[in-house]
């Protein structure tokens, strides 16, 4: 028995400004304990860890990306907050490589300390220009749905401005799974509304093959989708906003649960 899990989801996502659109899809992610990756890849056949297969995960997609310890990674953000896990577990929710092929556009850590408690979470934000970016929130340790904002850091969509922020609705990964997010302008004004809500599969070869055959090429279907709703909003008239120039690092950012007005981004 581990603590790695399946969790098979839906996705939606709502826009109200400038002009209102909607859509949902099914997915699955993992959950991976990093201390059980390596015995996971080596039970189940059709998933590898840092190595090609129908199903993979790698290093080099998160965190640093330059293919170091992602626990390595994880325990130096959160030391940077003033905090200690003392040797407790990392999990990340993450969608996998489907044939060598990956887009995560979020990506959710969890760590615990040593007596099991969540502690963190830390936000990992992609786009599709290559460009990341982190938040992690320090956790109180109260209430089991996590509710917490940080400031938008990231140029995510070419039909938003990067103002703004996100506040987050989480239930940890238990037997569900959900992370509702509002992002606002500046003003407070709601743009848009996203929220993913899973149920937790045990991770076997079986379950995993089974997502695998009814969710196939996964990740290409994020990719395309995200590309696909970009024409509809564009054909609505939508204006395009360019890609600002960013940093090329992945940088961290830091924040305590007190809501967005509160929230720090360094």
């Amino acid at each position: 028995m581990t603590a790695s899990a399946l969790y098979d989801s839906v996705v939606r996502h709502r826009r109200f400004r400038p002009t209102g659109h909607q859509f949902r899809y099914r997915v699955y992610s993992l959950l991976l304990d990093l201390d059980e990756v390596d015995e996971i890849a080596a039970r189940i056949p059709i998933f590898s860890h840092n190595r090609w297969n129908l199903v993979s995960f790698h290093d080099r997609d998160h965190g640093p990306r330059d293919g170091t310890s992602l626990r390595v990674w994880f325990e130096q953000q959160v030391a940077a907050a003033g905090l200690d896990l003392g040797g407790g577990r990392v999990r990340v929710l993450v969608y996998p490589r489907i044939f060598g092929y990956t887009f995560n556009p979020l990506t959710v850590w969890f760590g615990y300390d040593r007596h099991g408690a969540l502690r963190a979470v830390l936000y990992e934000i992609h786009n599709t220009f290559g460009q990341a970016r982190s938040q992690l929130v320090v956790l109180d340790g109260r209430g089991e749905v996590l509710r917490h904002g940080f400031p938008k850091m990231l140029h995510v969509s070419p039909f938003f401005d990067r103002t703004g922020g996100y506040e987050m609705a989480l239930t940890p990964p238990s037997e569900i799974f959900r992370l509702a997010i509002t992002y606002r302008d500046a003003d407070g004004s709601m743009l848009l509304t996203a929220a993913q809500t899973g149920a937790r599969i045990p991770l076997t070869t079986r379950t995993l093959l089974a997502q695998f055959i009814t969710k196939p090429l996964l990740t290409m279907k994020v990719i395309g989708g995200i590309h696909l709703h970009a024409l509809r909003l564009w054909r609505k008239g939508i204006r395009y906003r360019p890609v600002p120039r960013e940093e090329p690092a992945s940088r961290v950012g830091i924040s305590r649960p007190v809501g967005l007005a509160g929230a720090r981004d360094r």
